[in-house]
C-alpha cells in the first residue's frame, strides 16, 4: 500500500494546475449545448469531460492511452518471464499514447504478463491480477503482447483476456457504495468474446464472492444469454447486477431491435445507474458514429436491485465471484461518482472515435515488424487468390478491386515480431484484433493469443526465398520442414511429399511460394 502511494503523490501535484485548465476548458466546450461534443473530444479526455459536467471520474484505466489531457504517469506495469523484473509503461507525452517501445524493449528475448493497470484518476485504484474467489481459482496476468493494435496512429497493446486471466481492487476509494448513482464506460471488442461468465469492468463484492443481488453494478459484454429472449447473436451489452446480466428491468430484452454489436473491432460499452430506480445501457461503434441506447428504465423488478448495494470493489475481465470462463479485449474504462449526462456521454463518445482506434498503421507491402499486406497465391491457378480467413479458417480465394469490404478485409493481415521468435514474423488479423493466423494439426485458422507458447510457436513461421524461385515462402517455426501451402483451396503446413494429402509434390514449390503484396484493406 504505502510504495503505491508514494509512487503517486508526485503525479498528482505536478499535474494539478493542467488538471483545473483541462476541466475549464471542457465546461466551456459543453456549455455550448449537445452540438459541441466533437469541440469538447479535440481539446479534452473523457475524464476531463466527465469533470466538467460534474461526475468525475474515480477509476480511469487504459493500456493504450491517457484519459487526462495532463496525465503524464504510468499506465500499466508487466513481469518478464526470463528473471521476474518488472517495468511500468508510460505514456509518449502528456495526455497521449502508451509508450509500447518501452514494452517491447524491456521484454525483447522473452515474454511478459501485465500484472497491474493503474489508476489515472486521484483515487489511485490501481487493479491488480485477481484472486481466488467463490467461483474460481487465482487468475493469472494476461501476455502483455496479446493484441498489438494501432491507436492514434501509434502502435500499442490493449489486454486480452483468455479464461483463468482477471483484475481487481477490493479496497479502493470512492467507487459506489450501497445505492450510490455511478456510471461506467468501457473500449471493448465485439470480435473476441464467448458466452462463459463473465466479462465484466466495475463495480463488484469486496471479498470475491457472490454476495446477493445488487451487490454488484457492471458493464458485461459477450454471448450470453442469462435471460430469454435475447435477440440476434450478440455480443451484447448487459448489467451485471450480480446473479443476472440485464438488458431490461425484466432481466431478458424488451428491445428486439437489439441484436447486439456483432463483429465490430472496437465497441464503446456503457453503463449508468441511479442506484435506486434507474439503469441505461448504452453502445457504440468505436470508431465512428455516436451512442445508442438499448435499455433506459426501472431497476430490476427482483428484489434487492432498488435501491442497490454495490460494495465498492472494481473488477475486470471476471465476474463478481471470480467467474473467469470468459474472453474479452480491453482498451480503456472509466467509472464515475454520480450519473453523467446524455451530453457528456457523446462527448466521451466522439473523444473515442477521435482517438483513432485500430487505424493503418501506416505501412503496407514489406514483411517489416507493423506492416499490412494481402498474401497473394502464385501457383499459375490461382495468381487472383489470397489468403484470407472464413469461419475462422484460412482459405484463398480470389479478392479484386470489386471484391466487398468484408472479403478485402479478411485478406489483410498486419505483420507482427515472431511470437515465438522476433526474427520471423506473426500475422494478424486486420479486422480481428488479437487474432493471429496460427497452424492445428496442419491446418491454418485465425485464433486469439492466448499466450501460451504453443499458441507462440504455432503462429510463427520464418520467411524464405520463394521455393518456385520467385516470392517468399513461409517455413513453421516450430515444423522447418513444413511451410504456408495452399491446397484445394485450404491453407495447411506441408512438407515436400509425405503421407497426408497436402504433402504432395505435385507443384509443391509453386504452392508453397507467396507474393507478398500491398493489404486489400487500407
Amino acid at each position: 500500500m504505502f510504495p503505491r502511494l508514494l509512487r503517486s503523490c508526485p503525479r498528482r501535484l505536478r499535474s494539478a494546475a493542467l488538471s483545473v485548465l483541462a476541466t475549464l476548458a471542457t465546461v466551456a466546450a459543453l456549455v455550448v449545448g449537445v452540438g459541441a461534443p466533437q469541440a469538447a473530444a479535440a481539446s479534452s479526455l473523457p475524464c476531463d469531460v466527465y469533470a466538467a459536467a460534474g461526475t468525475p471520474c474515480v477509476a480511469a484505466h487504459s493500456l493504450v492511452r491517457a484519459l487526462y489531457s495532463s496525465y503524464n504517469g504510468s499506465l500499466y506495469q508487466v513481469k518478464r518471464a526470463s528473471d521476474g523484473a518488472t517495468a511500468n509503461i508510460g505514456l509518449l507525452s502528456a495526455g497521449g499514447y502508451a509508450n509500447a517501445a518501452a514494452q517491447d524493449s524491456f521484454c525483447s528475448g522473452t515474454t511478459c504478463i501485465i500484472t497491474e493497470i493503474y489508476d489515472q484518476s486521484p483515487r489511485h485504484n490501481h487493479l491488480t491480477v485477481e484472486g481466488a474467489g467463490g467461483a474460481g481459482a487465482a487468475d493469472v496476468g494476461a501476455p502483455a503482447d496479446a493484441l498489438p493494435v494501432t491507436v492514434g496512429g501509434h502502435q500499442v497493446y490493449g489486454l486480452e483476456i483468455s479464461a483463468g486471466m482477471g483484475y481487481r481492487d477490493n479496497s479502493t476509494s470512492g467507487v459506489a457504495v450501497n445505492g450510490q448513482a455511478e456510471g461506467m464506460y468501457m473500449v471493448t471488442s465485439g470480435t473476441h468474446v464467448n458466452g462463459s461468465c463473465c466479462f465484466d469492468y466495475g463495480n463488484a463484492e469486496t471479498n470475491n464472492k457472490d454476495t446477493g443481488n445488487g451487490h454488484m453494478d457492471a458493464i458485461n459484454f459477450g454471448t450470453e444469454c442469462w435471460f430469454s429472449p435475447c435477440y440476434g447473436q450478440g455480443p451484447w451489452v448487459q448489467a451485471d447486477l450480480e446473479n443476472g446480466l440485464f438488458q431490461s428491468d425484466a432481466g431478458y430484452s424488451k428491445n428486439t431491435s437489439n441484436t447486439g454489436t456483432g463483429p465490430l473491432p472496437f465497441v464503446t460499452a456503457l453503463l449508468k445507474n441511479n442506484g435506486q430506480n434507474h439503469f441505461a445501457l448504452k453502445y457504440g461503434n468505436a470508431q465512428n458514429g455516436g451512442l445508442t441506447t438499448t435499455y433506459s428504465g426501472g431497476e430490476p423488478t427482483a428484489s434487492g436491485y432498488s435501491p442497490m448495494h454495490q460494495e465498492g470493489a472494481i473488477v475486470l475481465g471476471t465476474g463478481g465471484d471470480n467467474s473467469n470462463g470468459s474472453i474479452g479485449s480491453f482498451f480503456e474504462g472509466v467509472m464515475t461518482s454520480g450519473i453523467p449526462t446524455d451530453a457528456a456521454d457523446n462527448a466521451v463518445q466522439a473523444d473515442i472515435v477521435s482517438a483513432g482506434y485500430g487505424g493503418p498503421t501506416g505501412s503496407t507491402g514489406t514483411l517489416n515488424a507493423g506492416s499490412e499486406i494481402s498474401l497473394r497465391a502464385t501457383t499459375s491457378c490461382c495468381t487472383t487468390d489470397y489468403i484470407r480467413h472464413q469461419n475462422n479458417a484460412a482459405v484463398i480465394s480470389p479478392v479484386a478491386s470489386g471484391s466487398s469490404s468484408l472479403d478485402k478485409n479478411d485478406a489483410t493481415w498486419i505483420v507482427r515480431r515472431g511470437l515465438a521468435d522476433s526474427s520471423c514474423v506473426s500475422f494478424e488479423s486486420r479486422n480481428y484484433p488479437g487474432d493471429f493466423l496460427r497452424h492445428f494439426d496442419y491446418r491454418l485458422y485465425r485464433q486469439p493469443m492466448d499466450g501460451t507458447s504453443q499458441f507462440r510457436s504455432d503462429a510463427t513461421f520464418c520467411p524464405q526465398t520463394g521455393k518456385s524461385g520467385t516470392g517468399t515462402s513461409f517455413a513453421s517455426y516450430n515444423y522447418p520442414t513444413k511451410y504456408l501451402r495452399h491446397y484445394n483451396s485450404n491453407v495447411y503446413l506441408a512438407s515436400n511429399g509425405g503421407s497426408n494429402a497436402w504433402d504432395s509434390s505435385t507443384s509443391w514449390s509453386n504452392d508453397v511460394s507467396w507474393a507478398v503484396s500491398s493489404p486489400w484493406a487500407p
